[in-house]
């Protein structure tokens, strides 16, 4: 076995089952020994990683969206295989931010290209992470959005989670400290960041080198809710970052400590509360990317 694909079938409104049928033929065409197994229920794909690599499995296959790469790095550890990354969830943010195509074949394309980069993987409360993770307001709005995916569906539950989180959400007293400089905060949010976008295209932070070996921190000070209102769509294009209530730190190692309830947001799912203890891994994994492409 030389490829391993971990696939969500559920991913992108069920596209990870049609992606599945196109890469038997990819790879049928290939000539290239492979496997496919599907998730069947949340947390399997960190399972199915990591027997995977208990096999000596070398190239896995990530097939969904950020929530499916958490669990397949989680299964595969560092310094074990090269993950390769099929985009078909509804963000693919990490995908954006690695330059990989959301095309099924051009995506398969790249990973049998064998150009394989280096990038920084993040590390929260002992889970390893790739893109970004958050405490706050957009943390409350996964969890909202989550129970309103039952009776609503598609992107209306987002909008409606949203819109329910801001009126009974207040700003949280924290303790925020980065590179053992500790200061206390009234916020609204804090995205400790490894790759550029969350949230399905929010440009949470545009100067983010997954490469660099730093987290960039996007810290939402209190602000008023009508103000909140008119930033969010600037986060789309990252011009966010020039309100004042909008703070930018870097850093490699952050505690974050709520005096009240604080869930934590990791690449787009609720994995437990503050406080949360975060660190960077230089080079922390290898990823198959486009060789005329950077992730910078």
């Amino acid at each position: 076995m030389d490829w391993m694909f971990i696939v969500n079938p559920v991913a992108g409104k069920g596209k990870g089952r049609d992606v599945a049928q196109q890469i038997q033929k990819f790879m049928k065409k290939k000539n290239i020994a492979y496997e496919i197994r599907f998730t069947k229920f949340k947390g399997d794909g960190e399972i199915l990683a990591k027997e995977a690599v208990d096999r000596g499995c070398c190239t896995i296959i990530a097939v969904g969206g950020d929530g499916t790469i958490y669990e397949v790095v989680n299964g595969m550890g560092i310094g074990t295989g090269t993950l390769g990354v099929i985009p078909c969830g509804t963000g693919n943010d990490l995908a954006k931010t690695l330059g990989i195509p959301e095309n099924p074949v051009k995506a398969m394309e790249i990973i049998h290209g064998e150009h394989a980069t280096a990038i920084d993987c993040g590390k929260a409360n002992g889970r390893y992470f790739l893109n970004v993770a958050s405490i706050g307001l957009d943390a409350e709005i996964v969890k909202e959005t989550e129970n309103i995916k039952r009776y609503i569906k598609g992107p209306s539950a987002y909008i409606a989670g949203v819109l329910k989180t801001l009126l009974s959400f207040r700003d949280k007293e924290v303790i925020i400290e980065v590179d053992g400089i500790q200061t206390k905060k009234q916020i609204m949010l804090v995205a400790v960041a490894n790759g550029k976008y969350y949230g399905g295209g929010m440009k949470i932070a545009p100067k983010a080198d997954i490469q660099d070996g730093y987290f960039d921190i996007c810290i939402i000070n209190k602000i008023s809710k009508g103000k909140v209102l008119r930033l969010f769509p600037t986060i789309f294009s990252g011009e966010h970052i020039k309100v004042n209530e909008v703070e930018m730190i870097r850093g490699k190692k952050i505690k974050i400590i709520g005096l009240e309830k604080l869930i934590l947001n990791v690449d787009g799912d609720i994995v437990g509360e503050a406080p949360v203890t975060m660190d960077i891994y230089s080079g922390g994994i290898k990823v198959f990317v486009a060789k005329q492409m950077q992730c910078r």
